[in-house]
């Protein structure tokens, strides 16, 4: 009987602990993640999708030995509570899930810093206080009482392995591209749990060096037959820009809501509201990055393909080849390309990127007089940035591509009270006050660089290229946008913020504003076409703007789109003008295309599949 308690107290206590993972996790995946819900399936899963691999990874505890480890399983309680908070931290901001490879680009997205601190809550110490209590009680505990028989352990082996394959299975039924859409993390997470979405996760991490040591030049035949599909139609503004310097500058954080927007009276951007009367104002372009933020907007414009759904392109695959801007543009015109950046060299893997994207020269941060005065946040403020760039502008050979990459509008939007030109605004949510006062900011910032620009005599011979590089706003805080912007929260809404700026400035053009939606990937070819370069074999998804079929969707790096009159989010189909719910019907015709870009995209990337399509 003693020897039964025993064995019985050893299993309770590993169930006792996986239980309150289980808990934690479900908690967590209701509350912190908002997980969807669209059918009781959804809810079963969230459920139960977690319980065999809780189960299977506390019995690590006892796998090993005759009893309980006592240390190991507390050890299993404080991991599993780091992983869920630290998954929720990534969540609340980026309303997305961590993936191995972001890990090893921690400080990219930002590190332990004020970032991390804003995202904090008062209510997050609950999640912690269990293992002060569960701690307590298993140090005062005697280990005798802890034995497992061996039959014990085999049954509750097989009990867990059961449970994990009967997940896959539901997951499966929930959708049967689960694992063929891995790049829609919240079903992954939702069908499968967080942990078991993250081993998965790493095991892809695993297999995607090997690609590229399998894949041979046959396999990039398919990706250059649907790239050079691509619609050349030519308009009246073919080559309007043609041999003109192109300065291109990424607005961080930057999004389209800004723009003609009015804060207590006063506008946000008042210098960009009066650049898109003279300019190529492109409305209805979305932000498709991913978790390489910055860097993802970085590849879109220079290469034309889509960003990887975990990471960064500029960290995984660096020294890949790439027909990118900056070749094309030596190839046609002999331009000389440029990259100006006032962070270290290093950051997003830059330095090595660059070399292969075939950039002549990188101004980064040794370039610079970086003080403690002229910085904040991330680097050098945008103002002194733009104005310590000039000299470097005026040096370079012509014509020349300069890329610009600013850094003040990020979050979580710090300024000091000198380089304050507008008022906060007055919403409930702080970080969207202070978003208006950073955008103000970098709007000045661009006002004094075309200042400079036209007393040195570059601003005529050169056509300017400005575009928001990814959001500012999350979701999480969307309740405090939509109180600045008057409007209701709904899904319509939600993808409209999602909106970034585009502006081509080509001086002595007139202006115009273009309503086809696009996305960043987009921008390349509409560049090249203002240039009169031709993009019949640039191997790249994106569409020129000014011919783009309207209905082709643009698509996100999670498999969702929207096309003309629908958007596809969260396994859902909504109208795209009231956000009202449709039936998937309505969104499937688009579901082939969407599948297919996304994954020649990534065929492209893992297997470095140019390097048998673009001659050396």
């Amino acid at each position: 009987m003693i020897d039964k308690l025993k064995n019985t107290t050893g299993v309770k206590l590993t169930l006792m602990i996986a239980g309150i993972l289980w808990l934690k996790t479900v908690v967590i995946s209701l509350v912190g993640f908002d997980l969807s819900i669209q059918s009781f399936l959804d809810i079963v899963l969230i459920l139960t999708s977690s319980v065999g691999s809780l189960l299977f990874v506390t019995g690590l505890s006892f796998y090993f030995g005759k009893k309980v480890n006592k240390s190991i399983l507390f050890a299993l309680l404080f991991i599993g509570t780091g992983i869920l908070y630290g998954d929720l931290l990534y969540y609340r901001f980026y309303i997305d899930f961590v993936t191995a490879p972001i890990l090893f680009q921690f400080d990219n997205v930002g590190g332990l810093s004020a970032s991390t601190v804003e995202l904090m809550s008062p209510w997050d110490a609950f999640l912690f206080l269990d293992l002060f209590i569960v701690g307590w009680f298993l140090f005062k505990m005697k280990s005798t009482i802890f034995t497992v028989k061996k039959q014990t352990k085999r049954k509750y082996l097989a009990v867990s392995s059961l449970l994990i394959v009967l997940t896959i299975c539901l997951g499966l039924i929930k959708s049967i591209h689960l694992f063929s859409e891995s790049y829609d993390r919240e079903q992954m997470v939702k069908s499968l749990g967080p942990l078991n979405y993250h081993l998965y996760d790493i095991a892809l991490g695993i297999n995607a060096p090997l690609q590229r040591l399998f894949v041979t030049e046959s396999d990039a035949v398919a990706s250059q037959k649907y790239l050079q599909q691509k619609d050349s139609e030519r308009t009246d503004l073919f080559g309007v820009a043609k041999g003109k310097n192109v300065v291109l500058i990424s607005m961080e954080s930057t999004q389209n809501f800004v723009i003609n927007q009015k804060v207590n009276g006063k506008e946000v951007t008042p210098f960009l509201n009066d650049l898109i009367k003279d300019s190529f104002y492109f409305s209805q372009v979305y932000d498709q990055t991913a978790q390489g933020k910055t860097s993802d907007a970085e590849l879109m414009i220079d290469t034309g393909l889509y960003p990887l759904a975990s990471g960064s392109v500029f960290v995984r695959r660096p020294e890949n080849t790439y027909y990118s801007l900056p070749h094309i543009l030596k190839e046609h015109k002999n331009y000389y390309a440029a990259a100006f950046h006032g962070n270290v060299r290093t950051f997003w893997n830059r330095d090595v990127m660059y070399d292969s994207l075939g950039y002549d020269k990188f101004f980064s941060k040794k370039d610079y007089k970086v003080t403690e005065e002229n910085s904040i946040n991330y680097g050098i403020k945008d103002i002194p940035f733009f104005q310590q760039s000039v000299k470097y502008l005026e040096n370079l050979p012509e014509p020349y591509y300069a890329k610009f990459l600013t850094l003040t509008n990020h979050f979580p939007f710090l300024l000091e009270e000198e380089d304050t030109f507008i008022d906060q605004a007055e919403t409930d949510e702080e970080v969207v006050n202070r978003y208006v006062t950073t955008v103000r900011y970098l709007d000045k910032s661009i006002e004094k660089f075309f200042k400079e620009l036209k007393e040195e005599g570059i601003y005529k011979d050169t056509v300017f290229v400005l575009y928001g590089d990814h959001y500012g706003i999350s979701e999480k805080y969307e309740k405090g946008l939509s109180e600045l912007l008057g409007e209701e929260v709904n899904i319509a809404n939600q993808t409209k913020h999602q909106q970034i700026p585009l502006i081509i400035h080509v001086p002595g053009q007139e202006g115009e504003t273009i309503t086809t939606q696009g996305g960043e990937i987009d921008i390349r070819a509409t560049l090249l076409h203002l240039l009169g370069i031709k993009t019949e074999s640039s191997y790249s998804f994106g569409h020129n703007l000014f011919t783009r079929d309207s209905d082709h969707p643009v698509v996100f790096r999670d498999g969702s789109f929207v096309s003309k009159d629908y958007v596809y989010k969260d396994n859902g189909c909504y109208d795209k003008e009231d956000g009202k719910t449709v039936n998937v019907q309505h969104c499937e015709p688009y579901f082939d295309v969407v599948r297919q870009e996304l994954k020649l995209s990534d065929n492209i990337i893992f297997g470095d599949l140019l390097r048998f399509m673009v001659e050396e």
